[in-house]
């Protein structure tokens, strides 16, 4: 694991905090914030406040996921580790379970080229483009499809599956994706195999100069083919190419961590994600 700074660290912990922010409320219990969101689209965490001068307890656990619970959203906690240690067992204490995600920062050094990786096309999404409201539709459906088989073995769900996953995106979803994309707040990409459309599929948010990239998925069919890795460089590119100076994900397991390690991430602690 590389050696990471308390900067970074104090970089990471303010754009969690941040990047709900334009698209919700704030509710606060104890040393938690809830993020609620306002309107349609996937919902928010809570997370330890910023101004928070006590860690967070299981009493604070239990009122968060009583108003989760409320308001018909996940029960879902996210912290960095080493922000905020003590966490890790209390959650547990209070009948969550925590999945410990590598959590790596790109070297853009290290970053390789996409046709390095792969030979299949990798396209961002423009969301001036006609097949923009189309685009992202695919996007979404390759991710339920992808993460609806985890790992990263070869087989089972491939382009039918994905094509059965599509959901017609509402307007106010669509205007969200079309702004937020315009205003280089999100950048999506897609990677498309001739004669079988999208394959594999992931997004990036960003808050000033720095990025998550999230949601690299690609159909099990499709897998080992270097697909994952490429649509992370593309995005890691495109974020680089714009200004953005820290450019972070979490790996769903270890197994998924190797992925990135060949784009030229390279861990530096621990992204928690709690659930019930």
């Amino acid at each position: 694991m590389a050696a990471a700074s308390e900067d970074l660290f104090a970089r990471l912990e303010r754009f969690y905090d941040a990047v709900p922010r334009d698209g919700s409320h704030t509710e606060n219990f104890g040393a938690l914030v809830l993020f609620v969101r306002d309107g349609t689209g996937w919902s928010y965490y809570a997370r330890p406040r910023l101004d928070a001068t006590r860690a967070p307890s299981v009493a604070d656990i239990t009122r968060v996921r009583a108003r989760q619970r409320e308001l018909g959203v996940p029960e879902s906690i996210e912290w960095v580790h080493e922000n905020h240690p003590s966490l890790l067992a209390v959650a547990r204490s209070a009948g969550l379970s925590v999945l410990e995600a590598p959590l790596m920062v790109l070297d853009p050094a290290a970053l390789p080229p996409v046709t390095q990786l792969t030979d299949i096309p990798v396209r961002l999404l423009d969301p001036a483009a006609p097949t923009f409201a189309t685009d992202v539709a695919i996007r979404r459906a390759v991710a339920a499809v992808g993460f609806g088989v985890p790992g990263t073995a070869v087989g089972g769900p491939g382009p039918a599956a994905r094509d059965t996953a599509l959901v017609e995106l509402s307007e106010d979803a669509l205007d969200e994706e079309r702004s937020r994309t315009e205003a280089g707040l999100r950048v999506s990409a897609l990677a498309e195999l001739p004669g079988h459309g999208a394959v594999a599929s992931g997004m990036a948010l960003r808050v000033g100069d720095a990025a998550e990239i999230a949601g690299i998925a690609t159909l099990p069919v499709a897998r080992r083919r270097g697909l994952g890795a490429a649509v992370t460089a593309a995005l890691a590119r495109r974020l680089l190419d714009d200004g953005t100076d820290l450019v972070f994900l979490s790996a769903g397991s270890p197994e998924i961590a190797r992925v990135y390690l060949r784009v030229g991430f390279r861990q530096v602690g621990t992204a928690c994600i709690a659930n019930a």
